[in-house]
């Protein structure tokens, strides 16, 4: 339908298009839970007689309303009592908005003795009206049938909501209400962004609880019941901005989904407010329902609690940027009352990152250091029957390999298959997981030291080393930014930055070091000699600094390190 890029789908054989008007179609949209408000249009029907032309004018008494898109049926009546069979229809297909408009009819050759137009108008995404019946019009010489009395029944009434008269607050978490808070001990009354879900059981014996949702006013706030730590079959239940209002509904979600079959049937003592900066909300659910659905959940049972917020156009909500914050552990709704814990990352995610930033801010660092630029620091020790500097620099990365490896399988294991939402940073992380896997194969399979083809290999295991590391922290910047685990911004950038830098100065003193060591093995002579003629003790000397300067590159980025982590835990 034109105009029309997200929500949900209803199907429904009212809505006409095409050549006949039994026939169905979709429309994008969602039914209010309520009853539909009066149709704030008009239908003029000019008849010039049944056999020849019919106008129909349709013109809107309130200029904010606009018609998206108009169908016309036609349907053939046989007597007053007969329901009648659907001919043609027309629909307006124009993407502009309308305040008027004309459908002119031709009626066919052989046209029945009375003919019924129905309207169908969509004013806006979830307003709209559908098979409205119009006027009866009649062959010339044909006597009007009179007209019956409409025996629709009345709409069912809703519960009218009222406006809070003051700002919920989270005075009374822990000893009369249950709470969950983020950031933890925020007070909705005074912070407007601080998202807040409280639950107080209501009545002598238990039978209702009372919840309050409040969070920064940019679209909604919701909350859902759910066996596990898994989006998914789960009781949802949405305090949704729609223009200056707010909609408090109920409603299920199967999956990673936009909500089905919401409703407000259960909700009573329905009250919002929409001020400072914040949408808040209370209502009052039964413990148990009376006709029990399967989507509407007993609330003397335990579930995780999940708190999202996110984005709202036109009272339909768009999926929320961030995970939501779920409680560490499960909670019965009319159980005591308590502050919950909770986290916006699963404990598995928070122990992937910790392992890669372990494995390339730490052991894979310091290792490629040592490779790079401590080989004639420990020429003549060994250990193990192997130089010193070989042992610990396979050692330190044989370490950032197994870790490496143990830290890609977990986001498979919590997604149960590949991330479609996590950009190019996965690929990343397969590109450095293969990478990391070469470079040892590559050392397993290397010439002698001797061999003329020595120096290949020595630029290619340098060469995809570098490159591993360099994709490696792309992978880190990216990952510090995905829902699953957000870290908080633009802090843990900040100390990656730091940390990047760190390195980079590092590298940079050592090189330039080493530049002037060949440089001075190129074009020294004997007067050098004899100004410094204890190349030993100079020799040692340096090496000590060396080692002294790696002590502190290993502090620093374990220093880093820390940082990232305690944000890790944080979450």
């Amino acid at each position: 339908m034109l105009g029309y890029r997200l929500g949900y789908t209803i199907r429904t054989s009212e809505l006409c298009y095409g050549q006949r008007c039994s026939q169905s179609r979709s429309i994008h949209g969602r039914q209010s839970s309520g009853p539909a408000p009066r149709p704030p249009f008009a239908v003029l029907l000019q008849i010039l007689g049944l056999q020849e032309l019919c106008k129909l004018v349709l013109g809107i008494s309130r200029p904010e309303i606009r018609v998206v898109v108009l169908s016309v049926c036609v349907a053939w009546k046989e007597s007053p009592d007969s329901q009648g069979s659907y001919g043609s229809a027309v629909s307006h297909t124009s993407n502009a908005r309308q305040t008027e408009v004309v459908v002119i009819w031709n009626a066919p050759a052989d046209a029945p003795r009375q003919v019924q137009f129905f309207v169908s108008v969509v004013a806006h995404y979830k307003t709209f009206w559908v098979k409205l019946p119009g006027p009866i019009i009649y062959q010339h010489g044909v006597t009007p049938h009179p007209t019956q009395s409409d025996t629709t029944p009345p709409p069912v009434q809703t519960t009218t909501p009222s406006i809070l008269p003051e700002p919920l607050t989270s005075v009374g978490c822990g000893t009369s209400k249950s709470c969950l808070l983020d950031p933890p001990g925020c007070n909705p009354k005074e912070d407007p962004h601080c998202l807040f879900l409280s639950m107080t059981t209501d009545g002598p014996d238990t039978t209702s609880v009372i919840f309050e949702l409040s969070g920064p006013a940019k679209g909604y706030i919701a909350f859902a019941l759910s066996w596990d730590t898994w989006m998914g079959d789960d009781d949802v239940y949405m305090c949704v901005k729609d223009g200056e209002s707010i909609s408090v509904s109920a409603a299920f979600f199967s999956g990673r989904t936009h909500p089905e079959d919401e409703t407000q049937s259960g909700l009573s003592s329905v009250s919002w407010r929409l001020a400072d900066g914040a949408i808040q909300c209370r209502f009052s659910r039964p413990v148990k329902l009376t006709n029990q659905e399967p989507a509407r959940f007993a609330l003397d049972q335990e579930y995780y609690l999940f708190l999202a917020n996110g984005h709202a156009r036109n009272g339909v909500i768009w999926k929320h940027s961030r995970q939501p914050l779920i409680s560490t552990q499960k909670k019965c709704i009319t159980g005591p009352p308590e502050v919950l814990r909770s986290s916006r990352g699963p404990m598995i995610m928070k122990m992937h990152g910790a392992l890669m930033l372990l494995a390339w801010m730490l052991t894979g660092s310091v290792g490629t250091f040592i490779a790079s630029f401590y080989k004639p620091d420990w020429p003549n020790q060994t250990l193990l029957g192997q130089k010193v500097w070989f042992q610990v620099h396979r050692a330190l990365m044989m370490l950032t390999v197994t870790l490496t490896i143990g830290a890609f399988c977990l986001p498979f294991f919590y997604r149960k298959g590949w991330s479609k939402h996590a950009g190019v940073h996965p690929y990343l992380g397969c590109c450095v997981l293969a990478l990391s896997l070469i470079q040892p194969i590559m050392a397993m399979i290397r010439p002698s030291p001797d061999s003329h083809r020595r120096f290949i290999f020595n630029w290619a295991h340098w060469g995809l080393g570098s490159l591993t590391e360099i994709m490696a922290v792309a992978a880190m910047f990216l990952g510090m930014r995905q829902s699953s685990l957000l870290l908080p911004q633009p802090w843990a950038t900040y100390v990656l930055i730091g940390y990047v830098t760190w390195l980079a100065s590092f590298r940079f003193l050592l090189l330039m070091d080493k530049y002037h060591c060949i440089k001075r093995s190129v074009l020294g002579s004997d007067d050098t000699e004899g100004i410094l003629p204890d190349q030993s003790e100079r020799g040692s000397k340096k090496s000590f600094i060396k080692s002294l300067l790696l002590a502190v590159l290993a502090l620093g980025n374990t220093g880093f390190l820390i940082a990232l982590l305690f944000s890790i835990a944080d979450i």
